[in-house]
């Protein structure tokens, strides 16, 4: 450690003796830093930050280029009347699809179709039972009828109410993807109108994504919509939307973020230094760094994840402390009359040294979260430490060469008691109280330790995004419309044979589970075409022929009202695959037209619960074909229910080696085990406290925000070790 120090202190009597050449160094390597940050990109999937060995990230490589993207653009029209909406949607569908990259566009269900082949998908026993309803019917009507029939007891009128039959196939596909009767996805009571737009791409081409939207919102708005109603008016939502939203809100928040903290830091650095040198000083390394560790990024991955984007503000915070210790013992030791080499050589050999050992610690604390395999805690965790690093060299190796630069334009810094006043005053007083503050600190402890059982884990995606967004709320409404999600888990067969089976053991384990099931109902197009429909068809011929010798007069008037549907319902004919209307058929169609080959899984639950998102993964998951082959599902839901899985499994083996990581650093570095254990103790206890506090605060650690504990253990690991060199230095330790 001596040495180290020793090192550091001769590297900057060097930067001060030859600024220009220092300076010089960094502002070149500053610009190509410059130049490689802005090739950056900012990706805000969160499918992408799971490696490629996960089946569920290969399950959604071979899902997209069999199935292409998964969800819609939707363009809803609002603020008119139902005739007019429908006018709408009958006006821009066609339009639409005619748009490069757009594959189709849904405006209407199959309502009529399923509504007159409703019989075909009843078993046939079920079918059987009709037929002797109307039978009973029929024959109590002919005895009504005839003059001579003597009736000896009550002969109660036989009903052909077939509510209880239908109950039965409730959650049918054909019955969910056919609506409750109006054809178009129409809201009355809103006055709402929504037409679905099927990309050709996919949902993770940032560029393809923000080309579609674009493409969609410029055709709409040079329509003239007035035509519609004076108040009518177009919105958007979807998958596609909401992704060009959330990268739109992830970029604000992410210069918000950094301009506060650049703001907050010149503001604390203009009243601990009062002076405009002084926050030049300690900023302009920290931006220098921030480049060079920028163009590092450039370099090894050429984008920005969710959670590296705002590493830029963690890094100016960290670097900031860096500068403001070097610059508050220069100007100290200035005050006592050395002269600016020598204070150069003492500030920077030993606050110098320590804020090298206090990176590399940090960097250890961070490279820690590189053994993940949740790419966004691992890319973290590797920029972070290589930025702290950079960050510290950038302050090593300009900050002495802008004192020497200042020196010989004439500068010299203020008395040590005009720069750090305050911070003296409380090291007089804070030994004094030592005592009560501990006991009191102690016993505040306690009290939050005692909270820590209540801490929980937020599994709610919302927490991870600004659901307030007009896109976000629209969705929503689009849901309720359809009346199920707009992005199920998909499962991908071969055969037709494998699409029945897999739908009946998705059957079968929603029966199974009832209430606890998280699945709403399945489809696929095979399902949707009936089986034994030739030994139906001449079920409902008969039954057919019976209805036309039954009094619809003599009906109860809830019966008579559908007693033309049943008699329509008994002329359809068998049909086919395609048969099956296009608007239903091109769902289960891949990106290349070919029919089938998919079974589409439809969560009854909210997908933001992450909760819900592992119950769904559970109940799809281990699916058996007839042959024995294994199916996998697929979809954002599965990689969402891996992330999870990841970091609940990993986030204590990840805490736990970050801390011996930093415990065996600070022991190699220090020379002394006590000396790294007293340095450690202050983050222990901010880690416990923290924990405790979540609580009290109303807040919960997610996926993203957990990276937090390493960053607090950065922190207090830097505050420690200078701290403890500073005693070291005045023979106080």
């Amino acid at each position: 450690m001596h040495r180290v120090t020793q090192a550091v202190g001769e590297l900057a009597v060097a930067s001060h003796r030859r600024p220009a050449v220092f300076l010089g160094l960094v502002a070149a390597l500053a610009l190509l830093g410059l130049w490689g940050s802005s090739r950056l990109s900012l990706n805000a999937d969160l499918s992408d930050l799971l490696p490629r060995s996960f089946r569920s990230v290969r399950d959604l490589d071979v899902l997209r280029e069999r199935f292409g993207g998964i969800g819609y653009g939707v363009v809803v029209g609002q603020g008119a009347e139902p005739e007019a909406l429908r006018q709408f949607a009958r006006d821009l569908a066609p339009e639409l699809e005619k748009l490069p990259g757009v594959r189709f566009v849904e405006s209407t269900r199959a309502t009529e179709f399923f509504a007159d082949r409703g019989l075909y998908y009843l078993e046939l026993d079920d079918l059987q039972e009709i037929h002797r309803r109307v039978k009973e019917r029929e024959k109590w009507e002919r005895r009504q009828r005839n003059p001579l029939f003597v009736q000896l007891g009550e002969d109660p009128q036989p009903s052909i109410d077939f509510s209880d039959i239908e109950k039965k196939y409730g959650d049918a596909s054909n019955k969910r993807l056919a609506g409750s009767g109006e054809p178009y996805y129409l809201d009355l009571d809103k006055k709402m109108v929504v037409l679905l737009v099927k990309p050709k791409g996919m949902s993770s081409d940032l560029d393809f994504v923000k080309g579609f939207v674009e493409s969609l919102q410029k055709h709409v708005s040079r329509k003239d919509l007035t035509r519609y109603g004076s108040a009518f008016r177009v919105a958007y939502t979807g998958t596609f939307v909401k992704r060009i939203d959330q990268q739109s809100q992830l970029t604000r928040d992410v210069a918000t973020a950094s301009t506060t903290a650049l703001v907050l830091m010149l503001l604390y650095l203009l009243v601990h230094f009062r002076s405009a040198l002084g926050v030049a000083f300690v900023l302009t390394p920290v931006f220098a760094g921030l480049l060079w560790t920028y163009g590092f990024v450039a370099l090894a991955y050429g984008q920005v994840n969710i959670l590296t984007a705002f590493l830029g503000a963690i890094l100016g915070g960290l670097g900031t402390e860096h500068g403001i210790h070097l610059v508050g013992r220069y100007t100290a030791l200035r005050g006592q009359g050395e002269s600016s080499e020598e204070a150069v050589r003492e500030a920077f050999s030993h606050t110098g040294g320590s804020a090298l050992v206090s990176s590399l610690v940090a960097a250890l604390t961070f490279a820690s979260l590189a053994f993940s395999e949740f790419r966004a805690f691992r890319e973290f965790g590797v920029i972070a430490a290589a930025g702290m690093l950079l960050v510290v060299a950038a302050c090593l190796l300009s900050l002495p060469a802008m004192i020497g630069l200042a020196t010989r334009l004439g500068w010299a810094p203020r008395s040590r008691e005009a720069v750090v006043g305050g911070g003296a005053l409380f090291a007089l007083w804070g030994p004094r109280v030592a005592r009560p503050i501990a006991w009191g600190g102690a016993a505040l402890l306690v009290l939050l330790a005692l909270q820590m059982p209540r801490a929980r884990f937020n599994f709610d995606f919302n927490a991870l995004q600004d659901s307030s967004l007009p896109s976000f709320v629209l969705d929503q409404d689009v849901n309720r419309i359809l009346g199920y999600s707009m992005t199920p888990v998909i499962l991908l067969t071969d055969a037709a044979e494998e699409e029945l089976a897999l739908v009946q053991q998705i059957k079968e384990r929603k029966a199974k589970l009832g209430k606890d099931s998280t699945v709403d109902f399945v489809a696929a197009l095979s399902d949707l075409v009936p089986r034994d429909q030739e030994a139906k068809r001449e079920l409902l011929e008969s039954i057919g022929g019976i209805l036309k010798r039954v009094r619809p007069e003599s009906l109860e008037p809830a019966l008579a009202s559908r007693f033309e549907q049943l008699k329509r319902m008994t002329e359809a004919r068998p049909f086919v695959r395609t048969d099956v209307p296009a608007s239903v058929r091109r769902q289960f169609e891949g990106v290349n037209q070919t029919e089938g080959g998919f079974v589409l899984v439809f969560p009854s639950v909210e997908t933001s619960d992450g909760e819900n998102v592992k119950a769904i993964a559970r109940e799809v998951r281990g699916l058996v074909l007839p042959d024995g082959r294994a199916i996998n599902a697929s979809g954002e839901n599965m990689i969402l229910a891996d992330i999870l899985e990841m970091v609940e499994r990993e986030s204590l083996p990840v805490l736990i080696a970050a801390v011996v990581l930093v415990l065996l650093a600070m022991w190699a570095t220090l020379g002394s085990l006590k000396e790294a254990a007293i340095c450690l103790s202050p983050t222990v206890l901010s880690v416990l406290a923290l924990i405790g506090l979540l609580p009290l605060a109303g807040l919960r650690l997610n996926v993203l925000n957990i990276v937090a504990i390493p960053v607090l253990i950065g922190t207090t690991v830097d505050a420690g070790v200078h701290l403890l060199s500073r005693l070291g230095e005045t023979g106080e330790g």
